[in-house]
């Protein structure tokens, strides 16, 4: 479920080439987020509390409004390509961070699976004219770091409240802060917007942003930090086929032996520890008898609790 939601980001690059108005990356941005959140917020009906109220608005910088608005600029200014292939090294930097941060054991096979993937990513879009823009690199890069902080940071803080609003806590943050930047740099939305914009933002918004966020966040809960963080990596390989089926783009065989080697890094990085140890997102497991499984770690409530207590609340 935790893959959906990069494989969707993936089909965002198409939407906007193709439905939403030219020139306006922050106006996509901001149309993402603040109705993605103030929908979840209005279904929970819930507001944060204590430390929340700074830490969902760090979290909403790092992973919506910095991101976005890096990511935007580096599209901009670079060829999809390099902008990928820059982006790419995220993996790396979350396990990284991850080890320090969390405690995960940084492994060699997960080193080379994030080199992998950075190659794989770029045989599938690198192109062999492609220029380089200091400040598009710097911001591909930037965009990287700050999403890869705020992936860790978000595994580390657990909060006190269901998932829907935690996720619409970030995205209005985010989408807060993306709005004055958006109005001080491109201006207030175009007067007449077409049927087809309004259809690029709805799907930008709900499936692309609500339901992409929830399940991002639901598998942050759910698995380990260097494990989810190389399912983006399906982003630029979703981007490349829809490219393919729907704009009729040629597909080489470099391209064809990318996406091959992405998938293989993909599947290599999900292997879990060996058994009997700690495994990458702090829980140790020990297998009883056959079919049984107990597990100790962190709840997402943040008590500590073992495996009966589980089965037995289940």
């Amino acid at each position: 479920m935790t893959a959906l939601a990069p494989a969707l980001w993936g089909s965002t690059y198409l939407v906007t080439t193709e439905l939403l108005p030219p020139g306006r990356p922050l106006l996509a941005a901001t149309m993402r987020a603040l109705p993605a959140g103030l929908l979840l917020l209005l279904v929970t009906r819930r507001l944060p509390k204590g430390d929340w109220w700074w830490r969902a608005a760090v979290l909403g910088a790092l992973n919506i409004a910095v991101f976005l608005a890096l990511l935007f600029v580096a599209a901009y200014r670079l060829p999809g390509g390099v902008a990928a292939t820059v982006a790419s090294m995220q993996p790396l930097l979350v396990a990284v961070l991850a080890a320090v941060l969390l405690g995960e054991r940084l492994r060699a096979w997960t080193l080379l699976c994030g080199l992998a993937g950075a190659a794989g990513v770029a045989l599938l879009v690198l192109r062999a004219d492609a220029r380089l823009d200091p400040i598009g690199v710097a911001a591909a890069l930037g965009s990287a770091v700050v999403m890869a902080v705020g992936l860790v940071l978000g595994k580390r803080w657990v909060a006190p409240a269901p998932l829907l609003a935690v996720t619409g806590w970030q995205l209005t943050a985010g989408g807060v802060l993306l709005l004055p930047v958006m109005l001080a740099v491109e201006g207030p939305p175009p007067a007449h917007l077409t049927g087809e914009n309004w259809a690029g933002f709805a799907y930008l918004c709900l499936i692309c942003t609500a339901l992409t966020y929830v399940l991002w966040f639901r598998g942050l809960g759910a698995l380990p930090a260097t494990r989810i963080t190389f399912l983006s990596l399906l982003s630029p390989l979703v981007a490349t086929v829809l490219g393919w089926l729907v704009l009729g783009q040629g597909l080489t065989a470099w391209q064809l032996l990318g996406a091959v080697v992405v998938l293989g890094a993909l599947a290599v990085a999900q292997r879990p520890a060996p058994g009997g140890k700690s495994t990458p997102g702090g829980e140790s497991t020990t297998v009883g008898r056959p079919g049984t499984l107990a597990v100790t770690g962190r709840a997402s409530n943040g008590v500590r609790e073992d495996g009966r207590e589980r089965a037995g609340r289940t």
